[in-house]
């Protein structure tokens, strides 16, 4: 096709002599001349581009039209500007010093080879590059353009400044609302602490049973206090989960997938994303993996990915690799205006993101994050399974609507979550340091002033069935609950005067009773003995009144749980489900071990990724 690609050894004649005028034709007529499209294509691609929010070469594309070479070529003919080889001849690593690295990422363009007084810039925008030049003027440089691929382009930063990016990824939020400075020094006082408390009771074991059993009833009231509030919400019809249409121009949107050691995911995971329904001209997929996570870059080098769907490689700098220092490196390559993340085992509704960018269009601008429905593909597997299914049911279906309807602070889910992703960045992004990022972005953005609604769409995940992947996933919640309810009481009165009365008891409740219910779970089941007659140290130490009022509000909040689970597998497709409610007794006992594996980590692992492995269970139809 006649258009020349530069490299490190044909630069000199670039430098000596500017890019001579050409005729302008429109993109889409070189494409046409050129052999790579139809003229009934191009009609069709502008006539998309009129309610599209993208680029006409990237529509083309879209529709497997053109390939991006194809696009290039054109763009090369169209603007006289050569194609440099970012591969063969990488940016040199102090280029990167001439502007500020926000500045390389901002405008999508990277400095290429420098030659005395002028830097060839590499873009794939021809059209926004005075802009760039400007810039660079004002800082003393003769920029000029020549032409690469966006993915070459962002390649080509994330090799460039991978050191300072994914050092500035672990350090996002603020300290003050961060638990990265929890040294072991920094942890010593509370350990010692709880040594302390422990010593105590065991030495007076009468005030330690008393203050137990007491601490056990107080988190139970709190933690059914939230539950019934939401469910009393979801019940008298205040809340609604939000059903949206697409407007007539829909945005680009970002997702985020997180993957680490993913040997079976792949391939799946390319099917499941593969039935979404929004124009790929405007999806942008981005795989973000580990620099040194072997299994999965093997995994994903046998799969066939789609255009739309890209691998982003997070640096090993030695020390810290979790989810959400994963997701702060890789919003700097995104490239919509809506951010999600969705899990490796994800299958999300067919028109989750057409849901998602009507309701954005629609709220208020107060409402930064939507939060969707999860739930299970696998309910069958095993009476585990179908247990973890009723509980998400009971928490996504019916108490987190009602609280998000309430104005209670959400605690997100980690997955099936929206964002506008410039608020994203203002809130700091996620704490990389805390192992339930989504529970504490939901603090900080409610902190902040903004909103979280819940919407009508469902994502299907994999039930975790086994019980010691159970423990050890169900143990890294509860110790990132632990962390984010530390980190934000440090300064009580500041997260009062944040939150509001209202939200502040909604918080307490949440946290405090979540957490009690499974480290103090074996005192509340002793005090079932209660019930059957049995003999029970507190029967000394309370009068019979108050004893059978505790036996009886222990009794009522077993009914209000199974009141609840009943209601949430109500639906058509999940009524299979309601005989197994009452067992949701026999599905917690465990999770008191780990709770107390999360609190032995908290002391000395308080940064560990306890990996939940997917891909073990098949996937079960499921209702269209």
């Amino acid at each position: 096709m006649g258009v020349s690609v530069l490299s490190g050894q044909n630069v000199q004649r670039l430098a000596e002599v500017a890019p001579l005028p050409v005729p302008r034709l429109p993109l889409g007529r070189h494409l046409v001349l050129n052999g790579a499209i139809t003229e009934a294509q191009l009609v069709e691609a502008l006539q998309l581009q009129l309610r599209l929010n993208a680029p006409l070469g990237k529509i083309i594309v879209a529709e497997g039209w053109a390939e991006p070479r194809d696009i290039l070529d054109a763009l090369s003919a169209q603007s006289g500007l050569q194609i440099a080889d970012l591969a063969a001849t990488p940016p040199a690593s102090e280029l990167g010093d001439l502007m500020p690295v926000a500045f390389w990422l901002k405008h999508a363009v990277v400095p290429w080879i420098r030659m005395g007084p002028i830097v060839l810039v590499a873009t794939s925008r021809p059209d926004r590059f005075p802009e760039v030049a400007d810039a660079m003027a004002a800082a003393g440089l003769t920029a000029m353009p020549v032409l690469a691929g966006l993915d070459h382009i962002h390649a080509a930063l994330a090799r460039l400044f991978a050191a300072p990016l994914a050092k500035a990824a672990e350090t996002c939020v603020e300290p003050s609302q961060s638990c990265r400075d929890w040294t072991f020094g920094a942890r010593l006082p509370a350990i010692l602490t709880g040594i302390l408390i422990l010593l105590v009771a065991v030495a007076f074991p009468e005030l330690g049973l008393a203050a137990l059993i007491f601490a056990s009833v107080l988190t139970l009231s709190l933690f059914m206090a939230l539950r019934l509030a939401g469910f009393a919400a979801h019940v008298a019809g205040r809340t609604h989960l939000i059903a949206s249409h697409p407007g007539p121009r829909l945005p680009p949107i970002s997702v985020l997938v997180p993957l680490y050691k993913e040997r079976e995911i792949a391939d799946a995971l390319v099917r499941r994303l593969g039935r979404l329904n929004y124009p790929k001209a405007l999806l942008d997929v981005i795989l973000v993996l580990e620099e040194k996570d072997g299994v999965t870059q093997a995994a994903l080098s046998a799969a066939d990915l789609p255009h739309w769907m890209r691998v982003i490689k997070v640096p090993d700098l030695g020390g810290l690799t979790t989810k959400p220092r994963a997701m702060n490196f890789a919003l700097d390559f995104c490239r919509g205006e809506i951010v999600g993340v969705w899990d490796a085992e994800d299958a999300p509704a067919p028109d989750q993101l057409e849901r998602v960018a009507a309701r954005f269009a629609q709220a208020p601008p107060d409402v930064v994050c939507l939060q969707g429905i999860l739930d299970y593909y696998n309910p069958r597997t095993n009476w585990r399974a179908r247990c973890f299914t009723i509980e998400y049911c009971s928490w996504f279906r019916v108490i987190l609507p009602g609280i998000a309807r309430l104005g209670l602070v959400v605690p997100l889910g980690g997955t099936t979550l929206f964002f506008r992703r410039q608020v994203l960045e203002e809130l700091g992004r996620w704490d990389a340091h805390n192992v339930t990022e989504d529970a504490d972005l939901g603090v900080r953005l409610c902190r902040a002033g903004y909103r979280t609604e819940m919407i009508d769409t469902v994502t299907h995940e994999e039930a975790s069935f086994r019980a010691w992947p159970w423990v050890r996933q169900r143990s890294r919640w509860l110790k990132g609950f632990m962390v984010t309810y530390l980190v934000h009481m440090r300064a009580p009165r500041r997260l009062l005067a944040d939150l509001g009365l209202w939200r502040f008891v909604g918080f307490q409740a949440f946290f405090l009773g979540t957490l009690g219910q499974f480290l103090l779970a074996p005192v509340l089941w002793s005090l079932w003995l209660l019930l059957f007659g049995l003999p029970h140290p507190i029967a000394q130490m309370v009068a019979p009144p108050l004893m059978a009022i505790l036996v009886g509000f222990l009794v009522l909040a077993e009914l209000l749980n199974i009141l609840i689970g009943l209601t949430a597998v109500s639906a058509k497709d999940r009524r299979f489900l309601m005989p197994w409610v009452p067992t949701m007794m026999a599905y917690f006992p465990l999770g008191a071990v780990a709770a107390y594996k999360a609190l032995w980590e908290l002391a000395i692992r308080p940064f560990f990724w306890d990996k939940t492995q997917h891909g073990q269970a098949p996937e079960e139809d499921q209702p269209a």
